[in-house]
């Protein structure tokens, strides 16, 4: 993918995850964009086990 691609489609996608404009994300440096990223899609698990086992036990299926 080319850099102007690559660039489009990571405006677009501030655009629609953050609500960004056009020149908000051009303004942004990429340590900001890293950092909002990563708040959206953190890289730690969303639960650990235990809390997956209460959750299977509050919502078993079946």
């Amino acid at each position: 993918m080319r850099f102007a691609e690559a660039a489009a489609r990571l405006a677009g996608m501030a655009g629609a995850l953050m609500g960004w404009r056009p020149d908000e994300f051009w303004r942004a440096t990429p340590a900001e964009l890293a950092t909002v990223i990563s708040a959206l899609c953190p890289r730690e698990p969303a639960a650990d086990a235990e809390a997956i086992a209460r959750l299977k036990e509050m919502f078993p299926d079946g």
